[in-house]
């Protein structure tokens, strides 16, 4: 499964929100070296309830607008 993420890291809280078939999710961590990055996957992992290992970043690394991959073959 594939879905859009929207991420606004350096914000005043971790907080993750579904807007439909997108999510929007607020980070603590700057988005230097990969630290914002890493931090999504922690919060999409405990949200969805799944292995982090299952949750991989398929586009955007670098930007806020991120294409989401889910593997569900567990």
């Amino acid at each position: 499964m594939i879905f859009a993420v929207r991420v606004n890291p350096r914000a005043g809280r971790n907080c993750v929100q579904r807007q439909g078939n997108k999510f929007k999710v607020y980070l603590t961590k700057p988005a230097c070296e990969g630290a914002a990055n890493k931090q999504l996957i922690d919060l999409l992992s405990a949200h969805l309830k799944i292995k982090k290992y299952q949750i991989r970043i398929k586009s955007g690394e670098k930007s806020r607008d991120k294409l989401v991959e889910i593997d569900g073959d567990e």
